[in-house]
C-alpha cells in the first residue's frame, strides 16, 4: 500500500518536536543519494553556499567503493560555535534514493524533516506520523523543463538545492554566484544550473512554509578561513617544504594527494624560461617500487615522498626498515582506512599507528605525525621533510580518509617567509675536502646523527649504503658487539626526536568528584588529589577530587573537544590532551602520571593508541581506559561522552546530578 503524505508538512509544529523550536545555525542534515548520480557536485554548492554565509559548516561524505550504484550519504553540520565533528542526530534527511527509504527514516527523531520526491508516492511501509514529510516532485519537474536523461538526472540534484535554499534559507544571489564561478565558460551549462535551481526553490516557497525553525543566517565566522581537504593541504605542504620527487601506486584514499600535488607544480614547478619541469612525478608498478624510487630520490638529496594507505605501507615495509637502517630520510603519507586486508576503503579508520609506529622486520621505531586537519597535513607536510632529512630517517604523516578527503573549515594558511629548510648534517665539498677520511656511519658529535653526503658532491664523500649489517665506520660485519653499537645509536637517535616532533596540545579542565572506593573503575588511593577544603579535611563522606583526563589522536579531536565542552557544561569538566607526535616526550608521560583515570580514545578495535602508550611510557594498565569507536564513520561527541560516563559511572553517587544530566542528554 503507498499513500502520498506531502501535505504532512502543513500540519501544526508538534511541541515535542526537535525541530519545532526556532535554531538557527545550529543543525545538521543528511543527503542520502545513490552512488554515480552526480550528487557530489549538488552537495558541494551546498557546503560552499553555506561557507559564503559566514557559517561554521563541516561535511561528511559516506560513499562505497564501487563506481556505481550503491547508497551514498552527505552530511553536513553547521554549528556556530564552530563544532565540526559529526553528529549522528539529523534534523532533515534528503531521501532521494528509495532503497534506503527505510534506514534514513527509522534514524531520524520525531519531528525531523523528510525533504523526497514526491514524483512517486513514498511507500507507507516507512512512513512514520512523527516526522514531517516535505514531498517535490523533482524528477517531474526536471522532466518538464529539460530534456536529455542524463541531464535530467543530474539537474535534479540541483533542485534539491533549490529547495533547500528556500527552507533553510540560503540566498539565491550566492548560488547563483557559485554556479556563475563554476561554469563560466559554459554558458548552456549555467542556464540550465540557474533554472534546475529556481524549480526547486520556487515549488518549496509555494507549497512550504519558508523558511523551517531550522535555518540559516550569515555570520562572520568564516572570514579569514577557507574549506579545504586534508590531501589538498598536505600536497601544498609537500610543494612549500621543497619536494620535487613524488612518487606512488594509486591507492583509495591517497590518491588525491598526489593528484593534488601534480596540479601544484604544473603551477609552480616550471621554469618560466625553458618550459622544463623542476619537478617529477612516477605512478610506479606497485608501492614497494613507489618506496623504492622515493628512497633512491631522497638518497641523492631531493627532497621526496609518497602517499598510499595501510595495505601500500605493508608492501613497503622492507623498504621502509632500509631506509632505517642505512639512515636515509623519506617522508610517507598513510592515509588510514579500514583494515585488514581490504577492509572497507572508502571508511575512515586509525588502524595503522602500531603499523607506522615499528614498520618493517627487526628492531625499527620511526618518527610519525598525526594531524588533526587539514591545517595541520599542511604544516605538518613540511615538518615530516625537515624531520626525515635531520634525523636521516624515514618519517611518516598519519592521517585517514575522514581528514584527507573532506572539505573542513580551517583559519587561512600563514606561511613564514623566513623559513629554510632543515637539511640536517650534509657535510659540503669544503668540509670534505679538509677531511682526511669520512665515514658514513660515525657520529663525531655525540648527536646520535652521523653526517651524510649527497653524490657527486666530492670524491671523498662516498661511501658504501649499507642495508646489511655495518660496524660505525661503515664496513660490513657480522660482529655482535659492532652491530649492537649501530643499532644502539640508532635507537637514541629517533628517541632524541621526540623533543623535535609536534608537542601535545593540552586543555585543562578540573578535578572531577567522586567517592574515594575500590570501583570499576580500580582503586582510587590517596594519590587522588583532594579538594579546596585542604588535604586535612574530608569532604562530603569522605569524597574527594580525581583528575580525569582525555587523551585522543588526529581527526577524533574534533569530536573530542566538542565532548570536553558539552561535559564542562554540564557541570564535568575533565582535562584533555591531543598527542600529535610520535616518540612521545616527557609532557605526554607526565599527563598520564598526573591523572588517576585516563580514558584513550580512538577509532581502531584493538586499542593501539592505548597500546602505544603503554609500551613507551611508565603508565599502567588499570590507569588507562578504552573509548573505541572503529566502524568506519568519523567520530562523533556522543560517543565520546557515553564512554566517559560509563566509565565513571560506578565511581560516582548516584546524587550527582551533573552525571545524571548530561547522561540523560546523550
Amino acid at each position: 500500500m503507498i499513500a502520498d503524505h506531502t501535505q504532512t508538512a502543513t500540519t501544526p509544529h508538534d511541541t515535542r518536536s526537535i525541530a519545532a523550536a526556532l535554531r538557527v545555525n545550529d543543525f545538521a542534515f543528511r543527503i542520502a543519494t545513490v552512488n554515480g548520480t552526480g550528487s557530489a557536485s549538488a552537495n558541494g554548492l551546498l557546503m560552499q553556499a553555506i561557507f559564503r554565509m559566514g557559517i561554521p559548516v563541516s561535511g561528511k561524505n559516506v560513499f562505497p567503493s564501487n563506481i556505481q550504484g550503491l547508497p551514498t550519504w552527505y552530511e553536513i553540520r553547521v554549528n556556530h560555535r564552530g563544532h565540526v565533528a559529526r553528529t549522528p542526530n539529523f534534523d532533515l534527511v534528503v531521501a532521494m534514493n528509495n532503497a534506503t527509504y527505510g534506514r534514513d527514516l527509522m534514524e531520524l527523531a520525531p519531528g525531523a524533516y523528510v525533504l523526497f520526491d514526491s514524483s512517486w508516492p513514498m511507500p507507507d511501509a516507512v512512513h512514520r506520523p512523527d516526522l514531517r514529510f516535505l514531498g517535490v516532485p523533482l524528477a517531474r519537474l526536471c522532466a518538464d523543463a529539460f530534456s536529455g536523461g542524463r541531464a535530467r538526472l543530474l539537474l535534479k540534484n540541483i533542485a534539491y538545492v533549490g529547495a533547500l535554499a528556500a527552507l533553510l534559507e540560503i540566498p539565491l544571489d550566492i548560488i547563483d554566484t557559485l554556479l556563475a564561478e563554476q561554469f563560466s565558460s559554459k554558458k548552456k551549462l549555467l542556464d540550465s544550473n540557474f533554472a534546475a535551481v529556481r524549480i526547486g526553490y520556487d515549488y518549496a516557497q509555494a507549497h512550504f512554509e519558508c523558511p523551517l525553525p531550522i535555518r540559516l543566517a550569515a555570520m562572520p565566522a568564516s572570514d579569514d578561513r577557507v574549506l579545504i581537504d586534508g590531501n589538498t593541504a598536505a600536497a601544498l605542504g609537500c610543494v612549500y617544504a621543497g619536494a620535487t620527487v613524488g612518487a606512488w601506486y594509486p591507492i583509495t584514499p591517497a590518491t588525491s594527494l598526489m593528484d593534488a600535488f601534480r596540479m601544484f607544480c604544473a603551477r609552480y614547478r616550471v621554469d618560466p624560461e625553458s618550459g622544463q619541469n623542476l619537478f617529477h612525478i612516477v605512478q610506479a608498478e606497485d608501492e614497494l617500487s613507489a618506496a623504492g624510487i622515493v628512497i633512491g630520490a631522497s638518497w641523492a638529496g631531493a627532497r621526496s615522498f609518497t602517499p598510499t594507505s595501510g595495505p601500500g605501507i605493508s608492501l613497503m615495509s622492507e623498504f621502509i626498515g632500509l631506509a632505517y637502517y642505512a639512515e636515509v630520510p623519506a617522508v610517507f603519507f598513510d592515509v588510514q582506512r579500514t583494515g585488514p586486508s581490504t577492509g572497507m576503503p572508502t571508511r575512515t579508520q586509525q588502524g595503522d599507528l602500531m603499523l607506522t609506529a615499528y614498520a618493517s622486520h627487526g628492531d625499527t621505531k620511526h618518527v610519525v605525525l598525526y594531524p588533526a586537519d587539514p591545517g595541520e597535513c599542511f604544516t605538518m607536510a613540511v615538518a615530516a621533510f625537515d624531520l626525515a632529512e635531520r634525523f636521516q630517517t624515514p618519517v611518516f604523516v598519519l592521517s585517514d580518509l575522514d581528514i584527507a578527503m573532506n572539505d573542513w573549515l580551517c583559519p587561512r594558511f600563514r606561511w613564514n617567509d623566513t623559513w629554510r629548510p632543515d637539511r640536517g648534517s650534509v657535510l659540503t665539498a669544503e668540509q670534505l675536502e679538509g677531511m682526511t677520511q669520512y665515514f658514513r656511519y660515525l657520529d663525531d658529535d655525540g648527536d646520535h646523527i652521523a653526517a651524510r653526503t649527497l653524490p657527486g658532491v666530492h670524491p671523498r664523500g662516498a661511501y658504501f649504503t649499507r642495508g646489511s649489517g655495518h660496524t660505525r665506520l661503515g664496513t660490513y660485519t657480522e660482529d655482535a658487539d659492532d652491530y649492537v653499537e649501530v643499532m644502539e645509536r640508532l635507537a637514541a637517535k629517533i628517541d632524541s626526536a621526540a623533543d623535535a616532533v609536534p608537542q601535545p596540545v593540552m586543555y585543562s579542565g578540573a578535578a572531577v568528584q567522586v567517592p574515594v572506593v575500590h570501583s570499576a573503575l580500580g582503586s582510587i588511593q590517596a594519590t587522588a588529589r583532594q579538594d579546596a577544603r585542604g588535604p586535612g579535611e574530608a569532604s562530603d563522606a569522605g569524597r574527594s577530587r580525581v583528575r580525569v583526563g582525555l587523551v585522543s589522536i588526529g581527526s577524533c579531536d574534533a569530536a573530542v573537544r566538542e565532548a570536553v565542552d558539552r561535559m564542562s557544561e554540564r557541570g564535568l569538566p575533565v582535562d584533555y590532551m591531543r598527542i600529535r607526535g610520535f616518540p612521545f616526550n616527557d609532557r605526554v608521560e607526565a599527563f598520564l602520571l598526573e591523572h588517576e583515570i585516563v580514558f584513550v580514545i580512538e577509532q581502531n578495535r584493538d586499542a593501539q593508541l592505548r597500546s602505544l602508550l603503554l609500551l613507551e611510557t611508565q603508565a599502567t594498565k588499570d590507569r588507562l581506559r578504552s573509548i573505541r569507536d572503529y566502524g568506519g564513520v568519523p567520530l562523533s561527541a556522543d560517543v565520546v561522552i557515553r564512554g566517559v560516563l560509563l566509565g565513571v559511572a560506578d565511581a560516582t553517587e548516584p546524587h550527582d546530578t551533573a552525571t545524571v544530566e548530561l547522561r540523560s542528554a546523550v
